[in-house]
């Protein structure tokens, strides 16, 4: 069945603009304020006044604490105070330290060399700081043998034990069998 008429959306909405994420200025419900900022002299004014004081520095009056009891008004330029909140919070992400988690893979029947080849890594991957995420991928009919596929995995926790503590034991999800181990913390 073809419909003849175009699909009616509605009346289309204008750009609505995004909201202020502090109370400034008149938007701002208090009768009594805490002002705060510079060349202002800290106290108790009501919202009359600190409109006043605000006015003739030819800055905004924002609303920077309002659960507080008064609420607290800062006198300052509110695109610049925008601009120092965003400055801060991106300074506070990039400070953050990200834990990077480095997998090994063995299989259930892994041979001595590579065992220990994949140990040396491990160690200096817990050695930079890192998690190391160590498993036992199973394949096929290979999941009959997952006790070896446990055995090697303590087995390498056991070898772990001076660089890095045991964050969780071997268990098994799937066809793959992890073992998560943390850097031991560094001693200053």
């Amino acid at each position: 069945m073809a419909l003849n008429k175009p699909f009616n959306r509605g009346p289309r909405l204008p750009f609505k603009k995004k909201e202020a994420e502090h109370n400034i200025n008149q938007f701002i419900r208090a009768t009594e304020v805490r002002l705060v900022g510079e060349n202002v002299e800290q106290g108790v004014y009501s919202l009359r006044d600190a409109l006043a004081i605000a006015q003739e520095q030819e800055l905004d009056l924002v609303e920077i604490s309002p659960n507080a009891n008064p609420p607290v008004c800062k006198v300052t330029d509110y695109n610049k105070f925008i601009y120092e909140q965003k400055k801060k919070l991106k300074e506070i992400k990039s400070n953050a330290k990200q834990t990077v988690i480095k997998e090994i893979r063995f299989g259930p029947n892994t041979d001595d060399h590579d065992f220990d080849f994949k140990l040396k890594h491990a160690t200096k991957f817990l050695e930079a700081g890192e998690k190391v995420r160590a498993y036992v991928h199973f394949k096929g009919r290979a999941i009959v043998y997952k006790e070896q596929g446990e055995i090697l995995l303590l087995r390498f926790a056991q070898a772990l034990e001076e660089v890095g503590k045991v964050e969780q034991l071997p268990k098994l999800e799937g066809k793959r069998m992890f073992l998560t181990v943390a850097p031991k913390a560094l001693k200053k």
